[in-house]
């Protein structure tokens, strides 16, 4: 469970992060600000640290546990943007030539 929780609360932090129109006056405009893969690596090493603060979630404290816990935050932060948008799930549908 102490993944799937840290895999969502990833998810969601990356996205106010991308996307929240609370930081766009203060977002860079360099790409990577605009990457939910770059950004939510980041933040899944940012949670790894905040690791003893909380009761969510608890992982081993090294730096290699770090290092697979940003690689999890990114990939989850991407596959489920790009699963889900602003009006619901993605459905890309094939053209009839």
């Amino acid at each position: 469970m102490d993944l799937i929780y840290f895999a969502l609360a990833s998810y969601g932090l990356t996205q106010i992060l991308v996307y929240g129109k609370i930081f766009t006056p203060i977002r860079p405009r360099h790409h990577f600000f605009h990457c939910p893969m770059c950004i939510g690596f980041w933040v899944g090493v940012l949670l790894w640290a905040t690791n003893p603060f909380t009761e969510l979630f608890s992982f081993d404290y090294s730096i290699f546990t770090s290092f697979l816990l940003g690689c999890v935050s990114s990939g989850t932060s991407y596959i489920l943007n790009m699963v889900f948008g602003d009006e619901g799930i993605n459905i890309k549908r094939g053209t009839n030539d």
